[in-house]
């Protein structure tokens, strides 16, 4: 089976990142596997058996969705944006997919609809028409008016045969930030969760006691990193280690350089072996993304959450609030956010002790396989 997943990524990696693991989960089942990317390029994530393409990037400009930038942070023109329609619909014709997999669209991205609209119908023209299914995370940016929720349910009526859901319905439903209609709910599919396996600790012991703090793969996590390094004066018994991410990462990591001083603060660029060290780490200081707080609970390491809240954006604090009923988790809204709140809430995650680890609901992207090959079949 022939499988395509088109992705933009516009602030962070997460997006990127769940859609390559859903592409290495569809190779490991011996499926042709082809990830086009229209977002920034991102060599550090893992596209293992994958064939990947990349359309001219796009970017955000901060958490203005609305405006999009060049990888050269140029506003994006007409004929910039007419290019990646182009090549996306051509990649469509050329590869002719048996599964066509939309990340986000038609429930986010509407800056990117005229692409999306002109792959979706790219697809239906095939002479043999794809199984069309949006994949979407657990908690979605709630729509700021009804009108959005109609559109997005006509465009699925229209084009999709189902919407992959990646959470567990026992936990998180979609109906806690969108709108579920009875004939939408006849579309959905709830996969589990999509994450890796679980991460096995380091085996040189890197990040062992440590206070691991990250921010995705973007720089909307500079005040963490501020208020992290004031916090580990105040704790001096513990090595906090910041992990930057981010086009930018080195320029950054020279600025919050200066204010370390004799600070226990290590700085670094983001790692891949982040994963192996967190299960090491005394706790872990980060923003509450899909993919972040999978990692945390698949590690069972204590957590202290700041959602990423700028604009209008509410889904990681509807998922921190969600999590921080578990023990060892805590979640500290950004405006709360100083040097003396980040270090008690620390402390008092480290004293909660270890969480234990959920065996089960993890296997979302094999779960995704299997919906996508009985789709397929019953066309």
């Amino acid at each position: 089976m022939k499988v395509m997943i088109v992705v933009t990524h516009l602030l962070g990696t997460g997006h990127l990142s769940r859609a390559l693991t859903l592409g290495r989960a569809f190779v490991s089942a011996g499926h042709e596997t082809f990830v086009v990317s229209g977002g920034m390029p991102a060599p550090q994530l893992d596209s293992t058996g994958l064939t990947v393409l990349g359309l001219p990037p796009l970017r955000s400009d901060g958490t203005d969705f609305t405006r999009l930038l060049t990888q050269s942070g140029e506003l994006a023109k007409t004929d910039y944006l007419k290019a990646r329609e182009t090549a996306l619909a051509e990649a469509i014709r050329s590869f002719a997919p048996d599964v066509l997999i939309t990340e986000l669209f038609p429930f986010g991205r509407r800056s990117l609809a005229a692409e999306f609209n002109a792959a979706l119908e790219t697809a239906h023209s095939l002479p043999r028409r794809p199984i069309v299914l949006a994949s979407i995370r657990d908690i979605l940016a709630p729509p700021s008016k009804p009108s959005k929720a109609d559109r997005t349910a006509e465009i699925v009526e229209l084009f999709y045969d189902g919407v992959l859901v990646h959470s567990d319905q026992s936990v998180i439903q979609l109906d806690i930030s969108w709108p579920v209609t009875r004939q939408l709910r006849q579309r959905l599919f709830y996969t589990g969760f999509v994450a890796p396996n679980a991460p096995v600790p380091h085996a040189d012991l890197v990040g062992k006691d440590e206070i691991l703090v990250s921010a995705g793969g973007g720089s909307v996590g500079q005040p963490i990193f501020h208020a992290a390094i004031e916090a580990a004066r105040k704790m001096p018994n513990r090595r906090w280690r910041l992990l930057v991410g981010g086009q930018d990462a080195r320029t950054r990591i020279d600025q919050l350089q200066k204010l370390v001083g004799d600070a226990p603060v290590t700085l670094e660029p983001v790692r891949p072996d982040f994963r192996q060290m967190l299960p090491l780490a005394a706790a872990s200081v980060s923003m509450c993304g899909y993919n972040t707080a999978l990692d945390i609970l698949q590690s069972g390491t204590p957590a202290v959450f700041i959602p990423f809240d700028d604009g209008k954006e509410v889904e990681q604090s509807l998922r921190g609030q969600s999590l921080s009923e578990q023990p060892a988790i805590d979640v500290l809204p950004s405006k709360e956010l100083n040097a003396d709140a980040l270090a008690r809430a620390v402390a008092a995650v480290i004293s909660s002790g270890p969480r234990p680890v959920p065996s089960q609901g993890f296997d979302g992207a094999a779960r995704t396989v299997e919906i996508a090959v009985n789709l397929r079949g019953q066309a």
